[in-house]
């Protein structure tokens, strides 16, 4: 499918929505308000529907942030590609390996974000998947470097994923539905 401005904007409109209202909102992310304030993430939309397409996408989003440094983080969305969680943890799992590949390990580091997210252990429907439930499935490229510096003024940086996880759980599973469902 080949998007319009129009499209893109939206999608991208609800992303940004998403990283407000749940990620920024939640605290899921104690370091995304500061770079959302210098509006130095980048918002990509991509059209490619396959492994090898997004691939290839994913790489040259790496060769962009290599080229600019005032972007500190890339979003790569997906909207109409890998609707079956399983799939998506394939391409994460391709991206991974391309990092390795291409000799960005210890520059640039993954994480995945789909509408079905699961982790392994947990029931489809408990709260806690809602920490990586986005509205459409993307790969987050970070910069390690901003990472660690981001890091070091945190006070237990560890206890982040388990914080996380015990607010939405304390929220409940209907209402991270909601607040997610209400970025569209």
């Amino acid at each position: 499918m080949a998007y319009d401005s129009g499209q893109i904007d939206k999608v991208i409109t609800q992303t940004q929505n998403w990283i407000r209202e749940l990620v920024i909102g939640c605290n899921f992310c104690p370091f995304a308000g500061r770079e959302v304030k210098r509006n130095s993430i980048r918002y990509h939309v991509t059209e490619a529907t396959t492994l090898g397409g997004v691939r290839a996408d994913f790489l040259e989003e790496c060769l962009l942030l290599d080229k600019d440094a005032a972007i500190a983080t890339t979003l790569l969305i997906l909207p109409d590609a890998f609707p079956v969680f399983r799939d998506y943890l394939e391409l994460v799992t391709a991206a991974e390996k391309l990092i390795r590949q291409k000799k960005y390990e210890g520059i640039y580091q993954v994480a995945g974000f789909h509408p079905l997210y699961q982790f392994a252990g947990t029931a489809v429907q408990d709260a806690a998947n809602y920490t990586n439930r986005s509205i459409y499935p993307m790969l987050h490229i970070l910069r390690e470097e901003d990472i660690e510096k981001a890091l070091q003024h945190y006070p237990h940086p560890e206890q982040i994923p388990e914080r996380n996880v015990n607010f939405a759980r304390e929220k409940g599973t209907a209402y991270m539905k909601m607040l997610r469902d209400s970025c569209f």
